[in-house]
């Protein structure tokens, strides 16, 4: 198999639909939990659904957190979805205080105030700058489904925003790895695009290595 896109097994995640997108732009998808065929990939996805604490616990027990860490150094391209965007940073308060993967510099809060939690619809995109993650995009609907929220620590890790009562990170990225707190799997055409462009990018690298 020479071409294809890693989704990370480790126990949590939306696995079947992420698979099936990746699947309608063409792409071969692979859901396994084995490093040497994650470090084989063009690209990495790296989904979930669940507890934080929950979640690194899974990848710490099963080895991942190293492979991801070589995926993230090598400069393969890797995307974290939902949980797995929160996952990519360096702590959550989610149930207690719980360490993450630290690929990127910040933490992750619960919503504060007297509103609905979870952060559950359609809400639009404010892109902030420009990444090749963004290409053709300007704006647009993502479906969000969340009750905690990503609080980086560096400003310029922020690709795109949203409005909950409060400025929400709803795309970060800083070299190849990115991570997108929506579900771009569910995010009809907007979403479509956004995948396909990190496959472009996987392709890309691909190519390279």
């Amino acid at each position: 198999m020479s071409s294809y896109i890693a989704i990370i097994d480790y126990g949590m995640g939306n696995l079947h639909s992420v698979a099936k997108a990746v699947e309608r732009l063409g792409e071969v998808a692979v859901v396994t939990s084995d490093p040497k065929k994650i470090v084989a990939a063009d690209g990495v996805i790296l989904p979930g659904v669940g507890a934080f604490g929950d979640a690194m616990a899974l990848i710490r027990e099963s080895g991942l957190d190293a492979t991801i860490a070589h995926v993230a150094a090598s400069g393969q391209p890797l995307l974290g979805i939902c949980l797995g965007m929160q996952l990519l940073f360096t702590s959550s308060d989610e149930h207690g205080y719980h360490e993450g993967l630290n690929l990127l510099p910040g933490r992750v809060e619960r919503f504060k105030g007297a509103f609905k939690v979870p952060h559950m619809g359609w809400n639009r995109l404010a892109t902030l700058r420009n990444d090749p993650i963004l290409d053709g995009i300007d704006g647009g609907h993502a479906y969000f489904v969340h009750s905690y929220r990503v609080i980086p620590d560096q400003r310029s890790d922020l690709l795109a925003t949203t409005d909950y009562y409060g400025e929400v990170s709803a795309i970060v990225g800083r070299g190849s790895v990115y991570g997108m707190q929506f579900h771009p799997e569910k995010s009809s055409e907007l979403g479509m695009k956004l995948l396909g462009n990190f496959l472009k990018l996987s392709a890309a690298k691909g190519t390279v290595t």
